[in-house]
């Protein structure tokens, strides 16, 4: 019996379950590939927000990608939550030297606003973290955070890719879930400064949606470890994330997660609290 093909996260944990580590492996699984981590830091999270975060240290981070890389392999790479600066520039280092495709997942703030990379290290994104992705992801915050294009309206993602394919990805997606709520459709591009993807779904009226930028950028993740190109892989996790969406349900006093096991069995019915 052969392996499926392997994907690898480097990211922080949720305490809650319900985006980073927590969230890309349960992703990983619900699409068929092997899920495999390195984690980056431990945060004391809930529904409600993060109420700690501790980074690991570089060599322990280093580390746990040399064993995985160097005996098991992977087919994908998939990066979430580094908070400093040295973390950006040894989880860089460590993507170069792999043959593998690589997505970003800059992540800059929680769902719940709180900060999760340092200031320090916005510099070490776009210069070192950046110029090795196959496929970035970043969000609208993130494009302002990391670009200072604020977006308004649909016609400014395509200001927004280009003033992060300046950094150098090869391609982009800028996500427009936070873009005119009361629209009917979440509207993302994907580019690669030549080609353009609109990326359309149904936006569905639910709050639990916590995990949403972790989800994507893992199912990109997978479906490049499987062999789907670009345009393909992003399609196919879009419409992933959106069923996730779709069926994302309550926990504890604030925002839920989304359901990432959604394709694989129907939304739990019981006890919701």
């Amino acid at each position: 019996m052969s392996a499926p093909p392997r994907v690898l996260t480097v990211a922080g944990s949720d305490s809650g379950g319900g985006a980073g580590i927590q969230a890309d492996l349960k992703t990983m699984l619900a699409l068929g590939v092997h899920g495999m981590s390195v984690l980056t830091a431990v945060t004391a999270q809930n529904s409600l927000g993060v109420q700690g975060a501790w980074e690991l240290p570089v060599e322990a981070v280093r580390a746990q990608y040399r064993s995985v890389v160097d005996d098991i392999g992977v087919q994908a790479v998939k990066t979430g939550m580094l908070s400093s600066a040295d973390l950006v520039e040894a989880v860089a280092d460590l993507i170069a030297a792999t043959d593998a495709p690589a997505v970003i997942d800059p992540v800059g703030v929680s769902k719940h606003g709180d900060p999760l990379l340092a200031s320090s290290a916005l510099d070490s994104v776009r210069t070192r973290l950046l110029p090795v992705a196959t496929v970035a992801t970043p969000n609208l915050d993130e494009v302002a955070q990391l670009t200072g294009v604020r977006v308004a309206a649909e016609p400014d993602l395509r200001k927004a890719a280009r003033a992060v394919l300046e950094f150098g990805p090869r391609w982009v997606v800028i996500k427009g879930g936070h873009l005119a709520p009361d629209s009917a459709e979440a509207v993302d591009l994907l580019t690669d400064g030549t080609r353009e993807h609109w990326l359309r779904a149904p936006r569905h009226d639910n709050r639990h949606t916590h995990g949403t930028g972790c989800t994507l950028a893992s199912a990109i993740a997978s479906e490049l470890a499987k062999g789907s190109p670009v345009p393909e892989a992003v399609a196919t996790a879009k419409r992933y994330v959106t069923g996730a969406i779709a069926a994302g349900f309550p926990l504890g006093a604030g925002i839920g997660p989304v359901h990432h096991a959604w394709n694989l069995r129907p939304p739990h019915q019981g006890d919701d609290a």
